[in-house]
């Protein structure tokens, strides 16, 4: 969302957890496409309110795991944000050698650029 829409919509990027470092096949098939997460930090939707950010005064956010819908759900029922539920299968632990690995994840990349082209239209 960022590298498409630059500051014309503001993204935050949140998970259920954040306590891992971002996933070195993540990074990797991102930057195939110029997607630099080498510096990306993983945090959760408390902390996000921890550093100020309002999750009331977004207009939507998108789940991508059920358990970050659930989430989202709780942090939403006394606010009008949207919630969007996008159901994309977790690479992690999925295939066997380094090559069938970055495959499962350059699926699931492809996936989510597929979901904001059909979600969110560029003037």
């Amino acid at each position: 969302m960022k590298k498409r829409f630059g500051q014309r919509i503001y993204v935050q990027s949140a998970g259920v957890r954040h306590d891992q470092e971002i996933d070195g096949f993540s990074i990797a098939v991102c930057d195939e496409i110029g997607i630099e997460l080498g510096r990306h930090r993983s945090r959760s939707f408390e902390e996000m309110a921890e550093w100020g950010d309002d999750l009331g005064a977004f207009d939507m956010i998108v789940a991508l795991s059920p358990a970050s819908l659930r989430h989202a759900h709780e942090l939403t029922r006394t606010s009008a944000v949207e919630v969007l539920y996008w159901p994309i299968m977790d690479p992690s632990g999925l295939a066997e050698s380094r090559e069938e690995k970055l495959q499962h994840y350059r699926n699931a990349r492809d996936q989510i650029d597929a979901k904001i082209t059909e979600t969110f239209r560029e003037d």
